[in-house]
């Protein structure tokens, strides 16, 4: 059954992983202790904005399969090119380099890496889904919207899964808009002090929410 997609047989070192995040988040803050937080800000978003949009956008292609967090791209991305590009015109090139990103990782998984990445995916639990002509867009779309699994992790293992390109673009690009555009509002409301960025945000976050509790219901029946 899809609900036990991804599932996990051999667990990840969750507990030291969190231990080694908190003592790295312990230091952190011991070094971080009386500096300007502000300044620090400004002049990480100046960085920014001097390696150019060219520079962040190609970012948002690459780092994301290899890992990264997409929303350590997008929370920044209206506060840093905003002025210069129109809040559409990032969250427009936003979404470009994400469909960019979707395409490179199917790339990696169906063709490029496969035998190793189908090794890691056994290796951590990840149990590769059994897709057909009837049952792949149920399985990209429940995949998609089970919450734990990260963004790139999903990408990989659709593509290890051998889900149609289209279905896979359509689906995964769709899933990342509402919290690409929740993110990208949500980063502007806090590096400014906008209330109208973080109500919009979160109203975003809140609607996508109960959008796909209900689209997941509903599709996680035909997947099993």
């Amino acid at each position: 059954m899809l609900s036990e997609v991804p599932q996990v047989r051999k667990k990840l070192p969750l507990a030291k992983l969190a231990i080694a995040a908190v003592v790295i988040a312990v230091a952190g803050l011991l070094v971080l202790r009386g500096l300007d937080y502000k300044s620090l800000i400004d002049r990480g978003m100046a960085l920014i904005r001097g390696a150019g949009p060219w520079a962040f956008f190609s970012g948002i292609v690459v780092f994301p399969a290899l890992g990264a967090p997409l929303s350590a791209f997008t929370i920044v991305a209206g506060e840093a090119f905003g002025a210069r590009m129109t809040m559409p015109g990032v969250i427009a090139a936003v979404l470009l380099a994400i469909a960019l990103n979707l395409t490179l990782t199917y790339w990696l998984a169906r063709f490029a890496l496969r035998p190793l990445l189908s090794r890691l995916a056994h290796r951590y639990g990840y149990e590769i889904p059994s897709v057909t002509k009837d049952n792949a867009l149920s399985i990209a779309l429940v995949l998609r919207l089970t919450p734990g699994t990260p963004f790139f992790v999903q990408s990989y293992l659709l593509a290890l899964a051998q889900v149609p390109y289209k279905i896979y673009m359509i689906v995964s690009w769709l899933c990342a808009l509402p919290w690409t555009f929740a993110f990208i509002l949500l980063g502007k409301g806090v590096f400014k002090g906008d209330f109208k960025f973080l109500f919009y945000g979160m109203g975003t976050v809140v609607a996508a929410s109960a959008i796909i509790h209900l689209v997941r219901r509903r599709y996680a029946k035909r997947a099993r």
